[in-house]
This record gives structure tokens, sequence and C-alpha cells, in this order.
């Protein structure tokens, strides 16, 4: 067993004392942080609460769904210690309204409720045991290193939009972390697709990472570290299992089982001998598609684009007749060509690209095109043609 627990019936009384006093907005922060993890439905009670271990001149808050668990540790004024557990999504919402400045203390009522209390506001929640709350046990993480949390954020957020969401297609439903070669050097590359696009990012491989295993990050993993990543701007640490993996940034830890699965060789889908080259300015390009995407047939999505020397027309159009289209100034020498893509998953890719030019590299109209940023190497993704 992984995740442990025990199946007690709940209860709503706590048989300890608790005293301790942490200041609203350090809290609220790391409430913000954890609460998310949180699902809005569960059969297993306790799995709603956060729980709050208070020892010493700290508190350290923990949530889980039991597939991810997010720890944080605060300073706070301790004056009994204990743990209990508290309603997340409740404890974040009281926290979040009380005045900002608030001193927020938490004390066993006479009844056993944990009163909630800042100037005049009282709050009398109800918790269940601790010994209820899922421990996630890690096991040995062998293989270790550090990223800057840069590297780490392009890692993810580079390829996420490609993860899958088909359920039986679980293997494809996070991002794929893996060490690789390319001639004498070792890199680090993360992927993910769903079958219709395909974005990959390269990094030079971090020292303590060279055996580590192909891993696949869940989705809600990703999104989890995302909105943590946002905030940190120092190293991060990392620990991998074959079925785990661990991000430590500062205070806040993050502990996530891996999907278990295989991955597919999705190099096979990455076309090397594309030789039309089509260059567009990305804000221009993706304005037009957004535009004319607008009378696309919706279960559809299609839009076409009709490329040709110097330019190319970006058009769509609908069962009941409405039609869009709108012409680009753009760099393309080669034999004209017309090829249809999904206009959402166009639109999330150009979302991807910073720099100001995007690249196309473009073989016929039933082949994947290859795109890549100009201004980052690091990066490239495929997108399938559709029919229009």
């Amino acid at each position: 067993m992984e995740v442990a627990y025990k199946e007690e019936a709940p209860t709503t009384q706590s048989s300890v004392n608790i005293k301790f006093t942490v200041e609203r907005s350090i809290i609220l922060k790391s409430l913000s942080h954890i609460q998310s993890v949180v699902e809005k439905r569960n059969t297993i009670p306790v799995l709603s609460n956060v729980k709050l271990e208070a020892d010493g001149d700290s508190i350290r808050l923990t949530a889980t769904d039991t597939e991810i668990s997010i720890t944080e540790t605060i300073p706070a004024k301790i004056s009994e210690a204990a743990s209990i557990t508290l309603p997340a999504q409740m404890l974040y919402e009281i926290i979040r309204k009380l005045p900002e400045g608030a001193e927020v203390e938490f004390v066993t009522s006479s009844n056993g409720q944990i009163e909630v209390k800042a100037g005049r506001s009282k709050f009398k929640l109800l918790t269940l045991p601790v010994d209820q709350f899922p421990v996630m046990e890690q096991g040995e993480l062998p293989h270790n290193f550090t990223l800057s949390s840069k590297d780490l954020l392009a890692l993810i957020d580079k390829v996420r939009f490609a993860i899958s969401n088909e359920e039986t297609r679980y293997y494809l439903n996070g991002v794929y972390l893996h060490v690789t070669e390319d001639g004498d050097d070792q890199l680090l590359r993360s992927a993910a697709t769903d079958g219709h696009r395909l974005a990959r990012i390269t990094l030079n491989m971090p020292q303590g990472a060279e055996n580590m295993p192909g891993i696949i990050i869940p989705k809600k993993t990703v999104g989890e570290l995302k909105k943590l990543l946002a905030e940190f701007s120092e190293e991060v640490k990392i620990a991998v299992s074959d079925t785990k993996i661990k991000f430590i940034l500062g205070s806040v830890v993050v502990t996530s089982k891996l999907i278990d699965g295989k991955f597919p060789d999705y190099e096979r889908v990455i076309p090397h001998a594309n030789d039309k080259i089509l260059e567009v300015n990305t804000k221009l390009f993706a304005e037009a598609v957004d535009r004319v995407s607008t009378v696309s047939f919706e279960k559809a999505r299609a839009i076409k684009l009709s490329v040709d020397t110097g330019k190319v027309i970006v058009s769509a159009d609908s069962a009941d007749g409405n039609t869009a289209d709108e012409e680009l100034e753009a760099s393309y020498s080669a034999d004209a060509i017309e090829t249809g893509y999904n206009f959402r998953y166009m639109l999330d890719m150009m979302n991807q690209i910073e720099g100001e030019t995007a690249q196309f590299m473009l073989a016929d109209s039933a082949s994947p095109a290859l795109v890549r940023d100009p201004s980052d190497v690091s990066v490239l993704y495929v997108i399938m043609p559709m029919r229009v």
C-alpha cells in the first residue's frame, strides 16, 4: 500500500489541546498553495481536510488526494504542540475573508471543536482524527538533481498544453520527462502529446539525473507545480524513483505518484524532411487565426492555410455557408501548398512561441508540420493536418 489510512467512523471531537497563533497573510498564502489539491468530492471524508501539525515555532500544513501531496512549513507562535485536520476549503475561505494584518488564533473549544479567532471574529470548526489522514509513503528516491525554477517551469509549461485528456490513453495524461543523448551531449527532455499535436523541449542534463528512468508526471501535478513556480525564483531540488517524484521549493514540498505506463516513441512522428519553409509574424498570425476561426464549424474547428510566394491566406467556413479569410505577408518561396489544421491546437501552439517570428516547416497537405520558435531552438512542436 502506497497510501495508508484507517477506515474508522468519522468523529467530530478533538481529543487534543490546540493553541497556536499565526499571521493571516502567512497562512493564507500557504493555504492558497495547497488547498487546490483537495478534491471537491471525496469518498474518504478526511481527504477534504488539511492537516496542521504545530510544533516548536512552526506549523506544517499538508493536503493530499492520495496521488499528490503538498506540504508547507510556516512560522507560528505555538503554545500547545499538536496535530489536527480541518476542512480545507472552508478554512481557506475563512482566512481569506479576515482583515489584512490579523493574527489568527487556533484553540480547542470546550466541546472539542477548533475555534479559529481573529479580533471579534470567531469560527468553530469540526475536525477529523489525524490518524485517518493518509500518509504518502515516499520510499527511496535514488535520483537527485536540481534545476532552476526557470528551467523547471519551461520543461512543464512549454509542453503541458499538448497533454491528452483521453482517459483510455492514460499514459498520455502527463508530461514525459527523460534523459537522452545527442552525440556527446546528454540532455534532459520533456514532451507531451495527445496524438494530434506534440510539444518537446530540450535542456542540458543536470548533474545527478544521469540514470534517471523515463517518467510521466501527471497533469494535475504539472498544474500545481506551475502555480507554485510562478512565486518561486530559486533552485528546485528534485528526487525521482520509478514510481514517485518529489519537488522541494523552499518551504514547500510536492510529492506525487507517477503514471504507471509506457510513453510512446514520439520521436517517430517528428518530420525530418519537411523542406518548405514558411515564416510568419507570430502575433499577427495568431490574431488572424483567432478572427477567422469565428465562423469555423465548432465540431471540426478547421482552418485552411493557403501558402504561396510571400503570403499566406488563413480561411475558414461553416456548414451553413459562413466564410472568412485573411491574407498575411509571409516569408515563403517554395511551391504553393494548401493544408488545414485545428484552430484551437494552432492557437495553443502560437501562445507558446515567444519570438516575433514563427517558423513552419511543411512537406505537403497530408503531412504533419514541424513548428519552431527561432528565438528558442530548445523547443519544437508538431501539428497534424486536417482535411479542409
